[in-house]
């Protein structure tokens, strides 16, 4: 009996959708669930674990083990269920508010373990769920409701520090490009090692719809003159100003993920056999 082939269809629910008409993160959503069609994950076998915000109520919207936890924590979540269940697929998914602002900790710390998941990142440079106050990487001098008289600070540059801490996949995609975003994830899910997906997903409330049409002038995909096995190229990429880089940007291989390190010290605990008792467990911690 052959086995039955996924479609997007099959990652989809029965959850009203309630992102606002136009909203990017539409696709983002068909990405990734083209994206698990693809690598034909059983539904049973993925799981998507998602912060607050807009874009978080994606877990809700992916026919799989969903998880929406407090604002910020999608990452340690995520982690722990891969370490509980390494061979299951996770995916944590968020905006720029949830992961570059109270969720920034998890992020560094998600990178340097080099956790086995991938992050998909919806980044519309606003707080879009509490009304469009600034986001830490809305650009300098914008008007928002929380700045009046323009944005004081400078955006955080979500690709620079995450190839500066060590992720081993950075890409950034464009909602408006379903097949290229999809094309990403699935990339980023095959990589052993934490997978960073920077989306540039416009929010049309409280950014304006002529956010797609600055991406498209702006954006610039990465072709064969990139090597993304290349620091150096990708740290040049990250510092664009004018440019918006899409494709994968970084990504590097046989790194040691945090299950496997996990699972090298279970064995190694396991081969020096169990403590008798109390003062033989001090003993050695003293």
């Amino acid at each position: 009996m052959e086995p039955v082939k996924l479609t997007a269809k099959d990652y989809k629910t029965s959850v009203p959708i309630v992102w606002c008409p136009g909203c990017g993160d539409f696709g983002v959503l068909n990405a990734m669930q083209q994206a698990a069609a693809e690598l034909a994950i059983p539904p049973e076998n993925l799981m998507v674990v998602s912060g607050i915000g807009c874009s978080s109520r994606i877990a809700g919207y992916v026919n799989a083990f969903g998880f929406n936890t407090i604002h910020g924590r999608a990452l340690p979540i995520a982690s722990g269920a891969k370490l509980a269940r390494p061979e299951m697929t996770v995916w944590a998914a968020g905006g720029d508010g949830d992961g570059y602002s109270i969720g920034t900790n998890h992020f560094v710390h998600t990178i340097r373990r080099n956790a086995d998941i991938t992050y998909i990142v919806m980044d519309n440079n606003i707080y879009g769920l509490t009304k469009g106050q600034v986001s830490p990487t809305t650009p300098h001098g914008d008007y928002t409701k929380s700045t009046p008289l323009g944005n004081p600070d400078r955006p955080l540059n979500p690709l620079a520090l995450a190839l500066e801490l060590g992720a081993t996949y950075i890409a950034q995609g464009f909602s408006g490009n379903v097949k290229h975003l999809r094309d990403l994830i699935v990339k980023g899910t095959q990589h052993k090692g934490f997978a960073f997906i920077n989306v540039k997903s416009p929010c049309v409330t409280f950014r304006g719809r002529q956010e797609f049409n600055v991406v498209r002038e702006h954006g610039v995909y990465l072709d064969e003159s990139h090597d993304p096995s290349s620091w150096e190229k990708a740290h040049e990429v990250t510092q664009w100003k004018e440019k918006i880089p899409l494709g994968v940007i970084y990504h590097v291989h046989g790194v040691p993920t945090l299950d496997e390190i996990a699972r090298d010290l279970q064995h190694k605990a396991e081969e020096q056999g169990h403590v008798e008792t109390s003062k033989d467990l001090l003993e050695i911690f003293g």
